[in-house]
């Protein structure tokens, strides 16, 4: 091969190499142009935060003062032997995650096999459903406060029935499915919306196929659309149990914990020892505890039920 071809043949060589090169610094910056900002802000607004909590934790730190007194693992042996009132908020919390996620997710699956149907006036339900899942917690938790002290009360001087004559809002017992009445009712239209997405990609024909096999409207919804709509109940089932772990402002507007703690939410704990009480090392741990927490179960929450899709 002569020098004049060797020579044309490594420019070739060159140019499809700058060629390519150019190619995959364009497809970096494109995806840097649309990712970049976005893990940015998530840095900035989760990531960093979240490692500063971490090192708090550490800390005999107020929120104030300039200085930060490192104590180690201090503020978790408190937690875990001088601090009743976080735990007994751990409990209420539990408690409150397992009845609002099995009642938010019975109504809103309900909400959605009936708009599924063939009514005519199925989306003006669908957003009268979901409307109270756009209104605020805490602007929502004072309209209940209302209904429940002002409200109830009169229905109940009205018509006797003890059912409205309780004081809802003002005993434990009653003020904790009150909670309960009022995540469900707010959440609920959210959960119809992805359970009617999920229905709405089952196939039909499958369904008229069991129909003429003999199978009835029971058989049909718990051997063949439950076990077709199963990733449907992972995600409302993931979303549920966050959310009512982490209830804050319905928990303050409604009862602000009380009476006498009775109702206090771990996120109102933690919140009231890190700005109330001015603990803020105390807070951190208490959080990060708390976020521990809220992983393990969804964790198992998620890696149960993708068991069941794969079995079903």
């Amino acid at each position: 091969m002569s020098r004049l071809e060797t020579t044309k043949v490594t420019t070739v060589t060159k140019t499809k190499h700058e060629t390519r090169t150019k190619a995959k610094m364009k497809k970096i910056l494109s995806y840097a142009g649309f990712v970049g900002p976005a893990l940015f802000f998530f840095i900035l607004i989760q990531i960093i935060p979240f490692v500063m909590g971490v090192y708090y934790s550490f800390t005999s730190w107020n929120g104030i003062s300039s200085t930060i007194e490192w104590v180690g693992l201090d503020n978790y042996k408190k937690i875990f032997t001088d601090d009743e009132k976080f735990f007994d908020s751990f409990l209420f919390t539990t408690k409150f995650m397992f009845a609002a996620v099995a009642i938010s997710n019975i109504i809103g699956f309900s909400f959605a096999l009936l708009l599924n149907s063939a009514l005519k006036t199925r989306n003006l339900l669908r957003t009268a459903f979901f409307i109270p899942n756009v209104i605020g917690g805490l602007l929502l938790g004072f309209i209940w406060q209302f209904i429940f002290v002002r409200g109830f009360a009169a229905i109940g001087e009205i018509t006797g029935i003890a059912f409205f004559q309780q004081a809802w809002l003002g005993d434990a017992n009653t003020a904790f499915w009150g909670i309960v009445i009022v995540f469900a009712w707010q959440i609920s239209g959210y959960m119809m919306v992805i359970y009617v997405a999920a229905l709405q990609g089952v196939d039909t024909s499958l369904l008229e196929a069991a129909r003429i096999d003999g199978a009835n409207a029971f058989t049909l919804l718990t051997k063949m659309i439950i076990p077709l709509i199963l990733p449907a109940f992972t995600i409302c089932f993931f979303l549920t149990i966050s959310m009512a772990f982490k209830i804050f402002d319905l928990n303050l507007s409604l009862t602000g914990g009380g009476p006498f703690n009775s109702t206090q939410s771990v996120a109102i704990n933690i919140y009231q020892e890190a700005f109330t009480n001015n603990n803020y090392g105390l807070g951190s741990a208490k959080s990060i505890l708390f976020f521990l927490v809220v992983a393990i179960f969804t964790t198992l929450q998620v890696m149960f039920t993708k068991k069941r899709e794969v079995e079903a």
